[in-house]
């Protein structure tokens, strides 16, 4: 049975060596493309000032985008930390989304400006988990979060959708209103096709 031969070397190069069998053997490697997209981490960033963070440039061929956050913190009481996404700018309304957390207690809400990852928090809230946005096909986006603010121990989930006038590429952290100065943590994003 005749088989296919890999070597590798230090730089990331692959060789391939078929062998010599009658007919046609061809091996095809296909790159990141529109249909076929590899995972992508983006670079950290440090949540410990400003009232926004933004992630630009964003390739054309996501259908899903991972957004986490270790320790985010912001200096006011009573804010909402929002998820803002856009095609050539930040769309800052017309999100159908809602919020709530769990604890000794619990409130919900609806909010238009953002997908909200947490409900209403103190300033000594630090959060914790995941939010993904994912395509829902013709430039529609739906949300999903779930979040922990350790020092309240509760626990915050956030839902919604929006439909862009365009191809996504930017997603915001940011707080409704956009006052609030973030001063603890770090945000990531992974996306993929």
């Amino acid at each position: 049975m005749a088989s296919l031969v890999l070597t590798g070397d230090t730089s990331g190069q692959v060789t391939i060596a078929a062998p010599a069998v009658a007919g046609t053997n061809t091996l095809t490697l296909q790159a990141a493309t529109a249909t076929n997209a590899v995972n992508t981490l983006a670079t950290a960033v440090a949540s410990t000032s400003g009232t926004s963070i933004d992630f630009t440039n964003l390739p054309s061929w996501i259908k899903k985008i991972t957004v986490m956050c270790i320790g985010v913190s912001q200096n006011s009481a009573g804010q909402t930390l929002i998820l803002q996404i856009g095609a050539g700018s930040v769309t800052t309304s017309g999100y159908s989304s809602s919020n709530a957390f769990i604890a000794p207690s619990t409130d919900s809400g609806g909010v238009t400006t953002g997908f909200p990852i947490n409900r209403s928090s103190g300033a000594t809230a630090a959060f914790h988990g995941i939010a993904t946005i994912c395509s829902f096909g013709s430039n529609s986006w739906v949300f999903s979060s779930t979040m922990a603010d350790t020092p309240q121990t509760q626990v915050h989930f956030g839902a919604g959708s929006i439909a862009l006038g365009g191809t996504l590429d930017r997603v915001r952290l940011t707080t409704i209103g956009g006052t609030a100065t973030f001063d603890a943590g770090s945000i990531n994003i992974l996306y993929e096709g």
